[in-house]
């Protein structure tokens, strides 16, 4: 979630992966782990979530237990978003959006469009307000059903910004000053040019997910330590509010916060410029040639695909080290035409690169089209599109609002 969000894969609609069971097992928290008293319950994963994801299973404490005689399912909660800032590409919706049309047939499902996490670095505020509607229709275009998933924006559930600051309370700075993301960007900016927005936002992730009671979180190779500090924080917290000190305050007792498990697409997980095979696709990137958006008209996309580097081997193949490019390319051809690895090796292995760039440019456009139209039609019907807004901002808030009674009761907060 967050800046790009979420990311890429196999053939998500045909393909079960396989799962490690043991993808964090950071230092964050190792010494608050070994207190005495913390205990740290191992998590098993129950089945399959349709679009390659690691699952936990768990009733969300927002909501009341389903007796274990009952024959209602209990689904398992996912939240994931995606900045409105620069134009969605090709990576956003094969890493994350695609992803999701798959879950909300199993999960209980929201998608919001993270625009406070927008504003950590600069922005145009003429854009922000366009562009947070223009990204709403995007998820609707792609397939997001509001009939099964919530979809909402950040700013309109005020729980988001309460919980980071109680958050913060208990979030060690060390802990922050260790994010990667963190020391990449503010050494880019220049520390006279960084808020400190840049520092917390790891803070304001955790806090979009601790929120929701979430069992799992899309993530991909860019946010697996911010998710693991998320971890680590509902742990601490748990650990410094939870259990008996809450009861005796009132509460219910017991675990404060669900601690969300990742999930993590084994193949696609990271979709690659189209400039340098070794880079991923970025919105921040300079250059538009680097990346195919998801509004970008036919000729647009043929031109970027023409243009896009290569190799000057024969043939084509996945996987060899000395080919980024030729893996990226056949990666999003597999993912956008719905085929096989096994099949697209096959398919491919003896064009040249102007047959497979018509190939793909076809399939991208052939894939894109309906999306393109579909947001069209949304994005001109505004009356619409707030109602959607309007509708997943009271659902989340209701389960939001339920969290965070709960921590200011836990922490010891006066009740209004």
């Amino acid at each position: 979630m967050g800046r790009a969000v979420l990311s890429q894969f196999l053939t998500l609609s045909n393909s079960t992966p396989r799962l490690s069971s043991s993808l964090f097992c950071g230092r964050l928290g190792g010494k608050y782990l070994k207190r005495p008293g913390s205990i740290r319950h191992n998590r098993t994963i129950n089945g399959y979530n349709g679009a390659g994801f690691r699952c936990c299973c768990s009733v969300s404490l927002s909501q009341p237990a389903v007796p274990e005689t009952s024959s209602i399912p209990v689904r398992k909660r996912i939240v994931s978003g995606v900045q409105p800032t620069g134009a969605i590409h090709l990576g956003n919706y094969l890493g994350a959006i695609k992803t999701w049309i798959e879950l909300q047939n199993s999960y209980d499902t929201l998608f919001f469009i993270v625009d406070l996490h927008a504003i950590t670095l600069p922005y145009d505020t003429q854009q922000l307000s366009k562009a947070t509607r223009n990204t709403a229709a995007i998820y609707l275009a792609c397939g997001v059903d509001t009939s099964k998933a919530s979809v909402f924006v950040q700013s309109h559930v005020r729980a988001h910004v309460e919980l980071m600051w109680l958050l913060s309370s208990a979030t060690p700075i060390g802990w922050l000053n260790r994010m990667i993301q963190f020391k990449e960007k503010s050494r880019k900016a220049g520390d006279e040019n960084v808020g400190v927005a840049l520092l917390t936002y790891p803070v304001l992730m955790a806090s979009d997910i601790l929120l929701y009671q979430s069992d799992l979180v899309p993530v991909g190779e860019d946010q697996k330590q911010h998710l693991e500090l998320t971890r680590e924080l509902a742990e601490r917290v748990n650990y410094l509010y939870g259990g008996r000190k809450w009861k005796k305050l009132g509460g219910r007792g017991g675990a404060i916060f669900k601690v969300p498990e990742p999930l993590i697409p084994p193949a696609g997980a990271r979709v690659m410029s189209l400039t340098d095979g070794l880079s991923k696709m970025s919105k921040s990137a300079p250059s538009d040639q680097s990346r195919i958006n998801l509004l970008d008209p036919k000729d647009v996309i043929a031109n970027k695909i023409k243009r896009c580097k290569t190799d000057s081997f024969s043939g084509m193949e996945f996987d060899s080290p000395e080919r980024p490019e030729c893996n990226n390319l056949l990666s999003i051809y597999q993912l956008i035409s719905g085929k096989t690895k096994e099949e697209v090796a096959q398919e491919c292995q003896d064009m040249n690169w102007g047959t497979f760039k018509t190939l793909l440019t076809d399939a991208l456009v052939d894939h894109l089209h309906p999306i393109q139209v579909r947001h069209e039609e949304i994005i001109s019907d505004p009356a619409y599109l707030d109602g959607v807004l309007g509708e997943g901002a009271t659902k989340a808030a209701a389960i939001a609002d339920a969290t965070l009674s709960n921590v200011y009761q836990a922490m010891g907060f006066l009740y209004r």
